[in-house]
């Protein structure tokens, strides 16, 4: 009887030194895309345990025991990363048709549009800009396991001027429609921030400018004077929140980076100044270009009413020309798409044309990885794959640093150490 209570006491000491070690994956692909570098690492190997990489490398020493995953001759990168997404939102919300959709409804058209996301290999995205703080609740239902998604800073509603861009200006007067984001003047835009990040904003988004998808607006003309742009800006710094400014317009891009902006999204007619101001403090660029692509091609399909078309038709094919200067310049650039206005899955189109636009592939992938986890500050997080970051992988055929629309389709994503599309 001895022997026996000795032996199952043992067995009890081993099962818990066993439980003790945490389990170990082993990721192998025939070659891996160091970002920083922008050259290929061989034969390469990431070593995760739980949520996290542990070593990353070639040839590494696989310990005894670790679950295998091998990817043949796929090219491992970074889980990619969308710094102006709309989460909630569809191509066929840019008209009228927004008018009758519930806040319910549009929660769960964002859980929709986050796994397709995810699926297109987008492991981390900045939502700016949602109704009814949905992305804030889509983020918490993702973070808490309720639903799939990539990881998600949400910035609730966008604050913008009475009939500005981001005020709804598609109900007659008498029903005294107003988003839930207007603020005029300075004491009304802190409260504003203050009320956003009471319920759970990550980044403040601003609406400078005019824009494309609004009525009675003009994209070139500033909304936000200088001394609201510096409280809001100054108060979400203050409260360990970055802000961003939808700006298509010169005057409201210097504006932004004048008050202390951390990126302009758009900048579709930024000029010389605004390129000089940009580079000396160092602002991110965040265009969104492929949309003018989809949008103008499928302006029928999805009844996008003509004023906004018209729009649409001037400012999108000169974003592209000016937007090309500011990245021959020397502007730090950060990966965006706007996607909503063109369906999510597809944001790994922008790379081409930032590509088309003179930058390198290598340049273009580390637009949406290590400049991306720069600009959302969560460097430390995600954006390569290094030991301590979150095991955030995906895999492609080809070769990206060649033909970056081999990122277009991507077959096999890891989030966390758990894999949520391949084998």
């Amino acid at each position: 009887m001895k022997a026996i209570a000795v032996s199952i006491l043992l067995f009890a000491y081993a099962a818990a030194g066993a439980a003790d070690i945490p389990a170990i994956t082993a990721v192998k692909a025939a070659h891996m895309v160091d970002v920083r570098s922008g050259k290929l690492v061989d034969q390469a190997v990431v070593l995760i345990s739980g949520e996290r990489i542990t070593a990353a490398g070639s040839q590494l020493t696989i310990p005894a025991g670790a679950t295998v995953i091998d990817l043949g001759n796929k090219t491992l990168l970074p889980g990619l990363i969308d710094a102006h997404t709309h989460i909630t939102g569809r191509p066929e919300d840019a008209g009228y048709s927004i008018i009758a959709k519930s806040i319910p409804r549009i929660t769960l058209t964002g859980a929709h549009n986050a796994l397709t996301t995810l699926r297109a290999g987008f492991t981390t995205i900045r939502d700016v800009g949602a109704d009814g703080y949905t992305d804030i609740g889509l983020r918490d239902a993702i973070n808490d396991g309720d639903v799939p998604g990539p990881r998600i800073l949400a910035s609730g509603p966008p604050l913008g001027i009475t009939g500005g861009h981001c005020d709804d200006t598609m109900h007659a007067p008498e029903y005294k429609s107003m988003a839930l984001g207007v603020a005029d003047g300075v004491d009304e835009a802190l409260k504003v921030t203050r009320r956003n990040i009471k319920y759970g904003a990550d980044v403040i988004k601003i609406c400078a400018t005019g824009g494309v998808l609004s009525f009675g607006d003009d994209p070139r003309t500033s909304q936000y004077t200088l001394e609201e742009l510096k409280a809001i800006i100054g108060e979400a710094h203050r409260l360990g929140r970055k802000a961003a400014a939808h700006a298509h317009g010169g005057d409201g891009i210097r504006l932004a980076v004048l008050a202390g902006i951390d990126s302009i999204e758009h900048g579709s007619y930024i000029d010389d100044e605004g390129i000089k101001l940009m580079k000396e403090h160092k602002t991110y660029l965040v265009p969104t270009l492929y949309l003018g692509d989809w949008l103008i091609d499928n302006a029928e399909a999805i009844k996008l009413p003509a004023p906004l078309l018209e729009k649409a038709n001037v400012v999108l094919p000169q974003a592209r020309i000016n937007i090309g200067k500011a990245i021959k310049a020397g502007v730090p650039i950060a990966f965006g798409t706007d996607a909503a206005v063109y369906p999510h899955g597809l944001n790994a189109r922008e790379f081409a044309v930032l590509v088309k636009l003179g930058m390198t592939p290598a340049q273009a992938i580390r637009t949406a990885t290590v400049n991306a986890a720069d600009l959302l500050g969560w460097s430390d997080k995600v954006g390569s794959i290094e030991a301590g970051k979150y095991a955030d992988l995906i895999a492609v055929d080809g070769a990206p640093l060649n033909d970056v629309r081999a990122l277009e389709q991507v077959q096999w994503v890891m989030k966390g150490g758990a894999v949520v599309k391949g084998n």
